[in-house]
């Protein structure tokens, strides 16, 4: 049985890894104006990060078309899949799970089982990760599936926001909400647990990078760390730093800079971390 694994590139995997585990990553869509922009491919994080400050109108996103889905799995299958494992992005968020359904109901080849990470960025990406390496050592998606359950009730993805303009202006929440928390210099803290988004309000940078460590104490202990930012890496390596005795054994943990898909909504500065508990 050789079980096949697919996801979006909001999973945010290092490219190294994807190669490694024989992933197949179906790239999202970012558009500035007219002109549509295939995540990872046709356009660099530094340059979306470049070019978002100043863009007007807004930068908008949006999943892949059925068809992209299709023509991932039709592939896996002349290569020789048996079954394919599609997990992304949580539908809390993102079209795709739809998408991706839809896809599946029509490929007819093999069988496709679409699987909702109840996450983004690593928090995916790790779901991912755990499914190919399981398929490797020859599990099938029934098998994977209760590990792939197990791990994404354990997963919390935190970050604190720079600003809140970007969620304002991607139409993310109430425009009024966002010019009163900028007039108190509120600075938000974003949540996800078991496909559930959630958020806190904290009054300065410094009470922000503060409160994540709070969270990943009242977490327990971490089985996996990694840290995540837009556009942020010294503000990524100095939030380490003073996390960083929470976790003893842990060496320097992978910091990614999350795609523009989701940079798109939380802006630059933004830092926090996926944690996986024990």
């Amino acid at each position: 049985m050789t079980t096949k694994i697919v996801t979006d590139s909001t999973c945010d995997l290092p490219a190294e890894l994807v190669n490694e585990h024989g992933i197949s990553v179906i790239p999202m869509y970012i558009n500035f104006g007219e002109q549509g922009y295939q995540d990872g491919i046709e356009i660099s994080r530094q340059e979306f990060y470049q070019r978002l400050p100043e863009s007007d109108p807004f930068p908008t996103t949006a999943a892949p078309g059925v068809d992209s889905f299709k023509e991932v799995y039709s592939r896996l299958a002349e290569e020789g899949a048996d079954e394919i494992l599609s997990i992304h992005v949580s539908a809390s968020l993102s079209a795709v799970m739809d998408v991706a359904n839809t896809a599946a109901q029509e490929f007819q080849d093999i069988p496709v089982t679409v699987y909702d990470s109840n996450q983004l960025s690593l928090g995916t990406g790790y779901q991912v990760l755990a499914a190919a390496q399981g398929a490797e050592q020859g599990l099938g998606i029934q098998d994977l599936l209760p590990i792939l359950d197990d791990q994404s009730s354990r997963t919390h993805v935190i970050a604190a926001l720079d600003t809140l303009e970007y969620l304002k202006r991607g139409g993310r929440m109430n425009a009024f909400m966002a010019n009163l928390g900028s007039l108190l210099q509120v600075k938000p803290i974003l949540t996800m647990h078991a496909g559930t988004p959630g958020a806190e309000r904290v009054r300065t940078k410094e009470r922000s990078i503060n409160r994540l460590i709070e969270m990943v104490e009242e977490f327990g202990p971490i089985q996996k760390v990694a840290l995540v930012h837009t556009n942020a890496e010294s503000e990524a390596a100095i939030l380490w730093q003073k996390a960083s005795h929470l976790f003893p054994d842990q060496e320097i943990p992978l910091s990614i800079d999350v795609t523009p898909v989701l940079g798109a909504h939380l802006g630059p500065g933004a830092v926090g971390f996926t944690c996986i508990t024990q």
